[in-house]
Parts: C-alpha cells; sequence; structure tokens
C-alpha cells in the first residue's frame, strides 16, 4: 500500500478530476436520417444516458446529474418489408397474387404535357408531368433510401400494385405534400405523344382510412384512344406514412377502380407495416372498413 499524499497534492488530483469529467460530461450526440428512394432504411442516432456524477469531497458546488434518453428507432429490412405487403387474404375478394408487378406499365402514362393549357405555366405542368412519369414506373413517394418491396394483385382487368419503402422524412414529408397539391395543379390537363395518341387527364382529390402518421389519396382518371377505340384509364392512388416508412397502393383499370379494395389495402397494409415496425409478426386480418 503506498504512502498517504499530502492533502493539497491529493484534493489538486482529485480537482483535476472533476474538470475532466465535467468536460466528458459537455459533448453531445445527434440523430441523423438516411434515405430518398430505394435503398436503406435510415436509423436515428442513439444517445448512451450518461452516468451522474458523484459529488466530489471538494469546497465546491457539486456537479449536477445528466441524463438522456436513448430513443428508438425502428429500422426497416429487407426481410421486414417483405414481411409487411399485403396479401390475398388481407385484400379478400377476388384478388390473385402475381409475379410480375414489377413489369406492370400502362402506355396511357406516356406523353407530354401540354403547358400551354396552365394558367401557370410551365411549374404546375412539371407537375403534373411528374405525376404521370411516377405512375408508370412505381415512384409515386420518389426512389427509396432504404429497404423496400413490392407486389402485386389481379382481379379481371384490374391491377393493384402495392408498395413497402423506407425514406428520408424530409423527401417522404414534401412527397406527400406534393401529392397534396396535385387535385389543384392538375386538376385537368392535356397529354400527347404515346400509343395512346392526345389524352385527357383529370386528377381529384380521393378519401382514404384515417391510418398512419399522414396520409394523401388520389383517383386519376386518363380518357384516350387504343386501337382507334376509346378507353379510360382510372387509378386510385393513395400513399400512407408511419414514421420514415411509407406504403403507396395504385389500384384500377379499363373497367375502373375498385375504391373499397383500395382502402382495405390501406387499412390492412399498415397495420401489418406497424407490426413489424414494433418486431412482431403481421398476420392476416380481414375486416370491414371504418
Amino acid at each position: 500500500m503506498r504512502t498517504a499524499r499530502p492533502a493539497h497534492v491529493l484534493a489538486a488530483a482529485l480537482a483535476t478530476g472533476a474538470l475532466l469529467a465535467t468536460a466528458a460530461c459537455s459533448g453531445g450526440g445527434g440523430g441523423a436520417t438516411a434515405g430518398a428512394d430505394t435503398a436503406a432504411s435510415p436509423l436515428t442516432e442513439r444517445r448512451a444516458a450518461e452516468r451522474p456524477l458523484a459529488q466530489l469531497p471538494l469546497p465546491q458546488r457539486p456537479l449536477a446529474q445528466q441524463t438522456t434518453t436513448p430513443s428508438a428507432s425502428p429500422h426497416l429490412t429487407e426481410a421486414g418489408a417483405r414481411s409487411a405487403l399485403v396479401t390475398e387474404a388481407d385484400l379478400e375478394d377476388d384478388w390473385t397474387q402475381v409475379k410480375n408487378a414489377a413489369t406492370w406499365r400502362d402506355s396511357l402514362l406516356i406523353g407530354q404535357v401540354d403547358a400551354a393549357e396552365f394558367l401557370t405555366g410551365k411549374s404546375d405542368a412539371a407537375d403534373c408531368q411528374r405525376l404521370l412519369d411516377a405512375l408508370y414506373d412505381d415512384t409515386l413517394l420518389g426512389r427509396p433510401s432504404g429497404a423496400s418491396a413490392l407486389t402485386g394483385f389481379q382481379q379481371g382487368e384490374s391491377r393493384l400494385l402495392y408498395q413497402v419503402a423506407a425514406y428520408r422524412q424530409a423527401d417522404l414529408d414534401k412527397s406527400l405534400d406534393w401529392l397534396e397539391s396535385l387535385p389543384e395543379k392538375c386538376d385537368q390537363f392535356t397529354v400527347t405523344g404515346g400509343d395512346g395518341g392526345e389524352r385527357t387527364v383529370q386528377v381529384v382529390e380521393a378519401s382514404l382510412p384515417k391510418e398512419g402518421d399522414a396520409r394523401q389519396g388520389l383517383t386519376v382518371t386518363v380518357k384516350g384512344t387504343t386501337a382507334g377505340d376509346p378507353v379510360t384509364l382510372t387509378l386510385d392512388v393513395a400513399a400512407v406514412r408511419v414514421g420514415t416508412t411509407a406504403i403507396t397502393v395504385t389500384n384500377g383499370g379499363l373497367a375502373g377502380a375498385d375504391h373499397d379494395s383500395t382502402g382495405t389495402a390501406v387499412q390492412q397494409g399498415t397495420q401489418r407495416l406497424k407490426d413489424v415496425l414494433a418486431g412482431r409478426t403481421p398476420k392476416a386480418q380481414p375486416g370491414q372498413l371504418d
């Protein structure tokens, strides 16, 4: 055992330790999210709670206890995204799951928006062009920044495309705001070119079940011709945000859109996503819309 040090030496050592402890407690930490369109889900940085500093037997004011609460941020994995997809049992009716949903494309959505029709000119025309392009290539909320999964179902001539993905929070909010603005900006416009010749497009707001943290629904109608015959493509469009993840639904076809099926997909799909983010295994729970 070492011999006792002089009291003034011990006090100096303790004071130095107090200064070092105070410096260690002054550092901060911040969370960051990642994402934008189709990559890996954002993680919120966790802060470890700091241990309280013991009061030192010195003639000075004791240091205040500092603690932080770790924040858990659900992380959507690729396996989780697949598990969050709706199933035939969720949708009921006569929907049959298909294997080629990722290749679905409709030529009526191809064309150039006529900017001359818009009072505000190119700005609104660009938003309407973005809508058509996003419907065509399945990027309504942009490219995911994290895990994503997609599936599709067919019932007669109608198709239902369902996606789950992780995004950056800011990008996701901007995309939902953009969708909300479309019924006013793109209520009706003309598209030329593509296989459908000249087409008239109408965009109206559609109601959705009150699921998730935020949501936006649209019904898009495209009137044109196919092989010289007049046709009308009607699509329900739905997007629901849950944290920094979201589901999107596109449902319809030349025979119209089944709005009840869109609502069911939103209702059941949101619950499945919540279960996955909470670490639970989702189960098909068909039920009536609220």
